[in-house]
């Protein structure tokens, strides 16, 4: 039995158990469905069901690696793109690792030029994420190798916060109207479920995502004096207001929160020269107070506007959400339903309250395969956790390991099956 068909009968015997049950998307027979064969390796999209028992029928007939559904409702989803009769759709957003630099991403994650011609020998390799365009040769096709660690999810946990944040705070959504999920892989995916959404087109869902990820964002309320009453000519001076509502609201919070513990150091990290940083550090409480609760930003002596500028991109950078922007902007944009299996993990799409995003652990809650061992060779695997056990790390050896890791390792490329135990 190759490892592939091995994985295959464990997809087979998860959907086809009496206990799994389809979680139904909301307007469920408007939904266009998509599937990812497993021995084919062919996407079928452009599926309609009129209920969650023939979708899980036509699951378990099938066995995809992976299942999806539209964002949008259709009145025709089975219909040609065009003819469908587009009917509204969430906003959706995809958190993902991928998109993201991670000091871990070094650690694990592999790209390698697939052009022929690549100007390296067997093709450029690098480590970390994927650039655009191959460095060597500008070839934009790579075999990429991807891990999810626990600092991963770490990451995208953090940009989640910040985009919750935003919907609830800013946007004025409530958390009866969001859906959070743990995507099955390296990230999260948020719902947003509401009329006041549905209808947005392309361009107006563009500009929820230059909101998100700060892009266009005025940094400060930008103000000149008037002209002095001789005519003289007089050099303009900056002044700046923060505020408590969108986004003056956010750098005014995260001004406070980055200086209330930035040292010398931190402040020289991000580009202050030693006399603004001393400054800083020296009148603290004068601009905590005074400065940032007050706007007024010239009362500092060796603190002006270029330092000033420097912080707030600083912090505006922290309190962004690096989505993905496709994702978001794709009225038709397909994505993983609740409730299955992720064909590079073997991971379940699970949603959880927006409350626990903090306290859900993916690698506990998120594991779909209980029982059983399996011996796998594996060529090299990092440590990892699955269902509150430590595994790895693994080089070059064979081990016996519970069915959850062993499908995990075969998917993600790290390891081959050696022997099923009974």
């Amino acid at each position: 039995m190759s490892s592939r068909d091995w994985v295959y009968e464990r997809f087979s015997e998860f959907y086809k158990s009496p206990r799994y049950e389809f979680p139904s998307p909301a307007s469920f027979s408007q939904r266009e469905y998509g599937f990812l064969l497993f021995k084919e390796r062919a996407m079928v999209r452009h599926k309609g069901f009129a209920s969650s028992t023939a979708l899980r029928s036509f699951v378990r007939q099938r066995i995809p690696s992976d299942v999806y559904h539209s964002c949008a409702y259709y009145e025709n989803p089975e219909a040609e793109m065009d003819k469908k009769g587009w009917a509204g759709a969430d906003l959706v957003f995809d958190i993902d690792a991928d998109h993201i630099p991670t000091s871990c991403g070094k650690i694990h994650d592999e790209w390698k030029c697939s052009n022929p011609d690549c100007g390296v020998s067997g093709g450029m390799v690098g480590r970390g994420i994927t650039p655009d365009m191959c460095p060597a040769c500008g070839g934009v096709k790579f075999e990429t190798k991807t891990w999810a660690c626990e600092q991963c999810i770490d990451t995208t946990r953090v940009e989640t916060r910040n985009l919750l944040d935003m919907l609830m705070a800013d946007f004025g959504f409530s958390e009866h109207e969001i859906r959070t999920f743990f995507s099955g892989h390296r990230g999260y995916h948020i719902h947003v479920e509401s009329e006041a959404v549905r209808s947005l087109d392309a361009v107006a869902r563009k500009e929820i995502v230059d909101y998100v990820t700060g892009i266009g964002i005025d940094l400060f309320e930008e103000k000149k004096r008037a002209p002095h009453r001789s005519r003289q000519k007089k050099a303009s001076t900056p002044t700046f207001s923060l505020g408590d509502y969108g986004w003056k609201r956010r750098l005014k919070r995260g001004m406070r929160s980055f200086l209330q513990t930035a040292s010398k150091e931190d402040l020289k990290a991000i580009g202050i020269k030693q006399g603004g940083a001393s400054a800083i550090v020296k009148n603290k409480e004068t601009i905590l107070n005074r400065c940032i609760d007050e706007n007024r930003w010239n009362i500092v002596r060796g603190v002006g506007y270029e330092t000033w500028m420097r912080i707030a991109e600083h912090v505006k950078n922290r309190e962004i959400s690096q989505i993905d922007t496709v994702v978001t902007s794709d009225v038709h944009r397909l994505i993983r339903a609740n409730g299955t299996l992720h064909g590079k993990t073997g991971l379940l799409k699970v949603e959880f309250p927006v409350k626990e995003l903090d306290t859900f652990d993916p690698f506990v809650g998120a594991v779909a395969f209980k029982g059983g061992n399996t011996r796998v060779s594996i060529w090299d695997a990092p440590e990892f956790k699955l269902s509150g056990e430590t595994f790895g790390p693994y080089k070059n050896q064979q081990v016996t390991l519970p069915t959850a890791a062993a499908v995990l390792l075969i998917l993600k490329g790290r390891a081959e099956l050696a022997e099923v135990q009974s």
